[in-house]
């Protein structure tokens, strides 16, 4: 092969690359993604963005990506939007027939170890990270953090997508134990407007929602209204 037919290839591979960094299948959409969740005392706050792209085209600007499972458990879901989709309705669909045949709500730590068995045991074919969290009686407000290859680990806190690798550094300044629900949903938000101006896979509007013993409460913030800046 001569050097130009090998400078032709470089550059088919990298514009493939570049126009699908993902390695979706025909046809797939990605949340390319800013998603996050942040334990307080008494619950949890989970957030996300709200762009769904395919390649460089952004396919939804005000997708959900915090789905309920249960009464007082939700999931972020990051990576392909029809795996995470299909493997919410599944956790949906076991905790309702867990909570029916035991007679009392499911725990958020059931909750993620069934995410967690689906997404191990069929590695090979989905590409799916989410983060799981809720609230319980056994143990209050807990986030459970799934990545791609199917380990599951309690956190402190959690973050996830694309958009997470830009605030590493202000997730870990902003973060400390025992914050207030106002504090936490604070952070959330500032977080993941600050991941938004960043990312390019990452942007719409903010979605959060604020789990307690007492229920769910879920808002959103427009994109003409985000908190970034210091």
């Amino acid at each position: 092969m001569s050097a130009a037919m090998h400078v032709h290839a470089a550059a088919t591979a990298a514009a493939s690359a570049s126009s699908n960094p993902y390695n979706l299948k025909p046809g797939e959409h990605s949340t390319g993604t800013t998603i996050m969740a942040v334990p307080f005392e008494g619950g949890v706050v989970m957030g996300a963005d709200s762009r769904t792209s395919t390649g460089t085209y952004i396919a939804v600007r005000v997708a959900d990506k915090i789905t309920q499972v249960h009464d007082r458990i939700w999931i972020c879901r990051s990576g392909s939007a029809a795996d995470t989709q299909a493997l919410t309705d599944y956790i949906k669909h076991y905790l309702g027939q867990l909570a029916v045949e035991t007679g009392r709500a499911p725990t958020v730590k059931v909750a993620a170890n069934l995410m967690r068995k689906l997404i191990y045991e069929n590695k090979d074919n989905l590409m799916a990270g989410v983060i799981v969290g809720g609230w319980d009686p056994v143990d209050g407000g807990s986030v459970y953090n799934i990545p791609l290859g199917g380990t599951v680990m309690k956190m402190p806190f959690s973050i996830g997508g694309s958009g997470s690798t830009y605030i590493y550094g202000l997730v870990d300044n902003k973060f400390r134990e025992g914050m207030t629900k106002d504090e936490a949903k604070a952070m959330v938000e500032k977080c993941i407007s600050h991941a938004m101006a960043r990312d390019g896979s990452s942007g719409g509007i903010i979605r959060t929602v604020v789990i307690t013993e007492d229920g769910c409460d879920k808002q959103f913030i427009p994109g003409d209204k985000l908190p970034y800046g210091p």
